[in-house]
């Protein structure tokens, strides 16, 4: 595993892995890719047997302010939407629970697949960082929902 350390972006002060660094955009052999891929599949397992479990009424912020469990729900549905963009694919929010499954499967079958680094479908995302930031996402809206979880 290699650490590496980067300037601050605009979504720093909010834990986002805005920024790619050198090691998102080396090469990706088949074992790699199948490795990436399951460690995103483990996350979304996660976030929905968080959401699954969770109040639909959250504690609210120190301002009294924050989302409820199914408002953070369709949150990370429309980001992982958007995201699936950055890696080539043509979508739309997904609409209901079966949009949300296929829309996984077909990003899981694009981050499945080796690759040589350079970014995927000619946009900006490389597979490295691609499965990094998706997966962090996922990963901090759960902890959100468990820590605001009375």
């Amino acid at each position: 595993m290699t650490v590496t350390e980067v300037e601050g972006g605009t979504g720093t002060d909010f834990g986002i892995p805005s920024l790619m660094t050198d090691d998102d955009r080396r090469a990706v052999t088949p074992a790699q890719a199948g490795r990436l891929a399951a460690f995103l599949a483990s996350s979304w397992t996660l976030f929905d047997r968080v959401a699954g479990s969770a109040p639909e009424v959250l504690r609210k912020g120190p301002r009294g302010g924050g989302r409820d469990t199914s408002k953070i729900i369709a949150h990370v549905d429309e980001a992982d939407s958007a995201y699936a963009r950055e890696i080539g694919i043509k979508t739309k929010p997904p609409a209901d629970r079966a949009a949300v499954e296929a829309l996984r499967a077909e990003v899981l079958g694009v981050l499945g697949q080796p690759s040589d680094g350079r970014p995927l479908a000619m946009r900006k995302w490389p597979q490295r960082y691609a499965v990094r930031r998706i997966v962090w996402h996922a990963l901090d809206h759960a902890w959100e929902i468990e820590d605001r979880s009375e």
